[in-house]
């Protein structure tokens, strides 16, 4: 993705941070500052979502023995690693409660990786890394955290300042062959 220039003919920061973004799964031990933690979570609640039914809630695990947790339930041990996750739940029936069976199935997890691309995107402007994690037990992290029922786990988010220098070596599908321009 090019540099890009808004209106005013100045490099767009949103582009910049867009281009910017990559999974990051070394971290190092540095604890992520909880003003940070919470700008993260303000990006998240700023996500678009059907009919503004916000169904998400969101769990910011710091606790050691949790990440270690979550880790396991995700077989990945990065996760651990990272001084904190942001567990990202879905609430279908928060949705559902306008929408129906579409609001339950589909809605809501639209609504809550809006949420989630926020956060990521929010780390990075931050200075800090991040990967989104969707492969885990969902059964094991809703144990562990004590969610409710109302509550389903969709993504891990581990946070942290990249260990080392790290860039994204992971190449993009060319435009011409994921988009149709009709005029």
């Amino acid at each position: 993705m090019g540099k890009k220039r808004g209106r005013a003919g100045v490099l767009n920061e949103v582009l910049e941070v867009l281009t910017a973004r990559h999974s990051v799964r070394a971290f190092r031990p540095d604890p992520v500052p909880a003003g940070d933690v919470n700008l993260m979570l303000e990006a998240a609640v700023r996500a678009p979502s059907a009919g503004n039914r916000q169904p998400w809630f969101f769990v910011a695990v710091e606790s050691r023995r949790v990440r270690e947790g979550l880790a396991r339930a995700a077989g990945q041990t990065f996760v651990a690693s990272a001084p904190v996750c942001l567990v990202v739940c879905a609430e279908p029936e928060r949705s559902a409660g306008v929408y129906g069976e579409r609001g339950r199935r589909l809605y809501c997890y639209q609504d809550t990786a809006a949420a989630t691309q926020n956060i990521l995107l929010a780390a990075t402007s931050l200075g800090l890394g991040a990967c989104w994690v969707g492969a885990f037990d969902e059964d094991a992290v809703s144990r562990l955290l004590e969610l409710p029922a109302c509550f389903r786990p969709v993504a891990l988010v581990p946070v942290g300042y990249p260990a080392g220098k790290q860039s994204c070596h992971c190449s993009r599908r060319d435009l011409a062959a994921v988009a149709r321009f009709l005029r």
